[in-house]
């Protein structure tokens, strides 16, 4: 290294993400139609980056930074050098940030400038001179920065930029498939057992019928996982904010905007692709549980009580899916009875990260604050009273009389069903759980007790212990 001034680039070089996608994702989020509009000023990079910033200003202090470039700028600092920032985003999202970091000088786009390649190569060697100033970059467009430079900071791989250079400081950087793994929310992949309720209500225990709604899985945890990564680009600056979001891959920038995006192309057409081959109606359960998810992401979970609503509906939807997986009908009974039992775990949701929040200011992104824990709770009761209420109609049906001979078990199993709706309202309001309450469920040793004694008493009430003993026995 010299003693001469070091300019870094922002965007992947001291920051781990993309201030213009940031911004893009950010209008989405705040007002997807000014995005819209401003897409046909794309073919003019200094005037779309310009309108994108107009729209989606950026807490430039949350945004990730590389930590080895931060204390390569640190120790020039401290060796007397001039550090400078010039970066191809627009001068109202860099000017904040190198006012931040306690950056000398800055260098962006702006005036119908767009300051990449070849433009930052003239605009640095008009400032400093030919080889007159170290450069770190990360991208290949770098390059006709660095031939003009006197030394090389090459963060990551460069897209092979880098090659050929005499002088030359490597920094790790880029990505791993294991933090694209984290941000496709794999743990949340067993919400989806749900699938079964269809099949295991109807009694239908057959191999194909647990195939099909096998495939069914992957089908809804592969449109999961896409619009987990869209609600986390939506939601990157909120996430942020958050005590435990904040470690999200997107959040934390661990890994890139473009190959989250790509990502959740692939997932969503593994979830049509796999859902089509099922049947017409999977592919569209699919397709409406995708759309409906994504108008939840977009603005409907900022909405007080409808943002409950829709997540009890995507809950429902999947318990249809496994209906459309298998060819087994769905009761209408079943339907209305585990809608109210999602409501009620929709509110735990909200109750549990109100009581886990760190002030009384409202959640963001959503519209509760701690003052509405009563409501919460109030709603939250209603859902449980109303589910109960509902499983003991369904025992008078002909459907359920028809599946259940000893009638009186299905009253028995009343009360273990609602011990555990009992139990996660309480933990909720306590924050003793996990963000997501369906996560927590399939963890909670005590609350899987009181599902598998609620599990044993329909099957005793249908008497598929005696028949499957029988067959045992020969």
């Amino acid at each position: 290294m010299t003693g001469k001034p070091l300019v870094l680039d922002a965007d992947g070089t001291l920051l781990r993400t993309d201030m213009l996608l940031e911004g893009i994702w950010k209008g989405l989020g705040t007002d997807p139609a000014a995005v819209f509009k401003a897409l046909p000023l794309i073919s003019d990079r200094a005037a779309f980056k310009a309108e994108i910033a107009r729209i989606a200003p950026l807490r430039v202090d949350l945004l990730p930074v590389h930590e080895d470039v931060a204390a390569l700028a640190l120790t020039a600092r401290e060796q007397g050098r001039e550090v400078a920032i010039a970066s191809a985003s627009d001068i109202s999202y860099v000017a904040p940030l190198a006012e931040h970091y306690g950056i000398d000088r800055v260098f962006a786009s702006q005036d119908g400038v767009n300051l990449k390649g070849q433009a930052k190569a003239d605009a640095l060697v008009a400032a400093y001179g030919e080889a007159g100033f170290d450069y770190a970059g990360n991208d290949k467009s770098d390059r006709k920065i660095w031939d003009h430079a006197d030394h090389a900071v090459v963060v990551g791989h460069a897209g092979g930029g880098a090659k050929g250079l005499a002088s030359v400081t490597q920094l790790d950087g880029g990505w791993s498939p294991r933090a694209v793994l984290k941000s496709m929310r794999p743990h949340q992949w067993v919400k989806n057992v749900l699938l079964f309720l269809p099949m295991i209500a109807a009694h239908a225990f057959f191999l194909e019928t647990f195939l099909a709604v096998g495939l069914g899985i992957v089908s809804f945890s592969a449109a999961a996982s896409c619009i987990y990564i869209v609600n986390d680009l939506l939601d990157i600056e909120a996430d942020r904010l958050h005590v435990k979001k904040c470690k999200r891959p997107f959040a934390a920038g661990t890994v890139p905007i473009p190959i989250g995006v790509l990502t959740c192309l692939i997932l969503g057409l593994i979830a049509l692709g796999v859902g089509a081959a099922l049947s017409v109606q999977m592919f569209l359960v699919v397709a409406f549980y995708m759309a409906l998810s994504l108008a939840y992401s977009m603005r409907l979970k900022r909405l007080r009580w409808i943002d409950i609503a829709v997540l009890a509906s995507l809950y429902t939807l999947r318990v249809v899916a496994g209906a459309a997986a298998s060819g087994v009908d769905a009761s209408v009974f079943m339907l209305i009875f585990i809608f109210p039992i999602f409501i009620t775990l929709g509110c735990v949701k909200r109750m549990t990260e109100l009581a886990l929040a760190k002030d009384d200011n409202p959640l963001p992104g959503r519209g509760y604050a701690r003052g509405d824990m009563g409501d919460l709770l109030n709603m939250s009761a209603i859902g449980m009273v109303g589910a109960l209420v509902i499983f003991f109609l369904y025992s008078y049906s002909d459907q359920a009389l028809g599946l259940y001979p000893d009638q009186w078990l299905l009253w028995v199993a009343l009360l273990p069903i609602a011990a555990w709706l009992y139990r996660m309202v309480r933990l909720g309001y306590m924050g003793r759980m996990d963000y997501d309450p369906i996560v927590f469920a399939l963890s909670d040793m005590r609350g899987l007790g009181y599902l598998l004694i609620t599990l044993s008493l329909m099957f005793y009430a249908a008497g598929l212990w005696s028949e499957w003993y029988g067959r045992l026995l020969g």
